[in-house]
């Protein structure tokens, strides 16, 4: 298969980088790890991956702030995934729950993390339907609705917390878990966005979307 893109996964310490990058591999992706702000200007597209609390998730993403913000500014896509998408939103219940103050996050697309209430079983795991509630790029060819006679894709999701974006529009795609809550963010231009679910863990499903960015790369 032709290299489609060059695409760089952001290692912050805090990621499953190899799930990833076979997932962007399979997708036709040629993929650099790297520490390097300097090397994201020069990619095709770039993931932020992310497992974990969104505190340390953002005290190791410090350094990266400015870089990812020109990212986010450019025409490069900026795809964030699990920890890395709610990294995308402004701040996040979790460090206040946990007793230490609020935290920033990168704020590309305005909004804040919220943690599951009633009576779900915290963290959220296993497989899901997703609804596609808008149109976008990265959800070329997933089936999604509930709305529709088309059942949706099922994808794969380790979560406690759930993006709450300010406008309504930022959401893609959603997920009923007991709440509804979104799956699939991005901002106003399209270029940023995030999976709640991870991608490289959600079979085709998964593997349509990975391509989707790729080909969007």
């Amino acid at each position: 298969m032709d290299t489609l893109a060059e695409v760089v996964i952001v290692d912050y310490g805090l990621g499953n980088l190899r799930s990833v990058t076979k997932g962007l591999e399979r997708a036709g992706a040629s993929v650099t790890i790297t520490d390097d702000p300097d090397r994201f200007a020069d990619a095709d597209g770039v993931v932020l991956p992310g497992v974990g609390a969104f505190r340390e998730g953002m005290e190791n993403a410090d350094p990266y702030r400015e870089a990812l913000a020109d990212v986010a500014a450019s025409d490069t896509p900026l795809f964030g995934i699990c920890l890395g998408m709610q990294m995308l939103l402004s701040g996040s219940e979790e460090a206040e729950h946990a007793g230490q103050g609020a935290v920033e996050g990168l704020g590309f697309i305005p909004g804040t993390n919220v943690r599951f209430r009633g009576d779900q079983k915290v963290p959220h795991m296993g497989w899901n339907e997703l609804d596609v509630t808008r149109d976008h790029p990265l959800v070329t060819g997933v089936e999604g609705g509930r709305g529709g006679s088309v059942d949706g894709d099922y994808a794969y999701f380790v979560h406690s917390y759930y993006a709450d974006p300010e406008d309504e529009h930022a959401v893609v795609a959603e997920t009923d878990y007991g709440v509804t809550f979104p799956a699939i963010v991005a901002n106003d231009d399209g270029t940023v966005f995030g999976t709640q679910f991870h991608p490289e863990k959600s079979g085709e499903t998964g593997l349509t979307i990975l391509k989707n960015f790729v080909d969007l790369c």
